[in-house]
């Protein structure tokens, strides 16, 4: 009897799916396990495997199709079996055709082919038995296929084999390409319309859900972060080019998460009929990725070492511009951590990410003149203004955080206390 091939739920908030690409085609043989194709979900490019042997009967859905969780996009079963009639309808019914405004400005707007970018190549990776997203993974991360063993069917190099093998020493790998859009007065063309990505809609979703439902509140105040510069400056040079460089954002995540071991109350989560308070501490840290913005979880933040956030925050804003976030690494935090300083911005406001009560948003450190008792000194300054979710924290209670924050970032000795 044939199987049907189920558009499946790939991360945890996934709803619906743009299927890229199929890897297979109807009549190619096929092994559980097997990739069939490329899925975007919300948060990441994943694969869509086999769950049964046989053959590739039937492709239900085509390329570039958005299909909702649980629809059938395919069927799996023996040679010549037959599959239409009331389970083909029931496919063809769940896997609607493109919507025309996606198709159409393709057809009124000729935009330009865009440039190639530049990858590291994997070393004769064509001749390695591994799936296309492995081998698409490994270019970007730079990893030689040939050295990578492989835990797919018959030794098939898959997307976690990749993830966890080492980059070759030699390569290197380049920077996304910037999104870009043509130019009007070259094409003459008024306007082009875009399809939503997966994660521009999930974005469109859930601030929808944040800043309309949740009553927010702001809190505002000024930080001397010249003892942290100091400090800061200090390690770096103790850990020397090999050890990795301690950044501003990665002394904030961890007074953040000191400051919340002291305040439970901020490190919380609204549920519909409870509030849960965490007694771990994850700090979100939101990065921003060519089509929108998404936050890795650094885990139990308050225990780790500044080398060790660094390490992780380091590796974990890499694999989030290449789209290779596991679900478990962007998901659970307990608060959130937004930083604009590198683009000169000296202040805003930022959205909570439910069911999150607090998020700080961190502006860029400006040397300003301030008093010094009968003198006036130039000292470097930061703005940072808190968000709070006030069905979770009070004005009081949002305050004494962020002054017990201030302290440890003015006072960065204070955090060994």
């Amino acid at each position: 009897m044939a199987t049907k091939v189920h558009m499946e739920a790939l991360s945890p908030t996934m709803e619906e799916g743009r299927l890229v690409k199929w890897t297979k085609h109807e009549g190619d043989p096929v092994k559980s396990g097997d990739t069939l194709a490329e899925v975007e979900t919300d948060k990441a490019v994943m694969e869509l495997v086999a769950r049964a042997d046989g053959q590739l009967l039937k492709v239900m859905v085509p390329e570039g199709t958005t299909v909702p969780v649980g629809n059938v996009v395919a069927w799996i079963g023996k040679p010549g079996e037959k599959v239409d009639g009331a389970g083909s309808g029931e496919a063809a019914t769940a896997a609607p055709k493109p919507a025309p405004a996606a198709a159409a400005p393709a057809a009124k707007v000729p935009a330009p082919a865009p440039a190639p970018v530049p990858v590291a190549a994997a070393s004769d990776a064509t001749r390695v038995k591994a799936s296309p997203l492995a081998k698409r993974i490994a270019k970007e991360a730079g990893v030689d296929l040939k050295l990578v063993q492989g835990s797919g069917p018959g030794g098939r190099v898959i997307k976690r084999d990749v993830e966890g093998a080492p980059a070759s020493p030699t390569a290197s790998v380049a920077a996304p390409a910037p999104r870009t859009t043509p130019d009007v007065r070259r094409t003459g063309v008024p306007y082009e319309d875009v399809p939503l990505t997966q994660i521009r809609k999930t974005i469109a979703k859930r601030l929808a859900a944040s800043i309309g439902p949740i009553p927010h509140f702001f809190l505002t105040t000024e930080i001397d972060m010249e003892r942290a510069a100091e400090a800061r400056e200090a390690l770096n040079k103790q850990l020397g080019e090999e050890g990795g460089k301690i950044s501003f954002n990665d002394i904030i995540i961890k007074a953040v998460a000191l400051a919340l071991v002291q305040h439970r109350a901020c490190n919380a989560w609204f549920q519909e009929d409870h509030i849960r308070y965490w007694n771990e501490v994850h700090i979100g840290m939101a990065v921003a990725i060519e089509d929108g913005l998404i936050t890795p979880v650094i885990r139990n933040a308050d225990l780790k070492s500044l080398r060790e956030i660094g390490a992780e925050s380091r590796e974990l804003s890499g694999r989030a511009r290449s789209r290779r976030l596991k679900p478990e690494e962007y998901t659970g935090a307990t608060f959130s951590v937004s930083n604009l300083g590198m683009f000169d911005i000296d202040q805003f406001t930022a959205v909570i990410n439910p069911p999150e009560a607090g998020i700080v948003a961190i502006g860029s450190i400006v040397a300003k003149a301030v008093p010094d008792g009968d003198r006036v000194v130039v000292r470097r300054r930061l703005r940072l203004t808190m968000s709070c979710d006030h069905r979770v924290i009070d004005g009081a209670t949002g305050a004494v955080f962020l002054k017990t924050l201030k302290q440890m970032l003015e006072n960065p000795l204070a955090m060994l206390l």
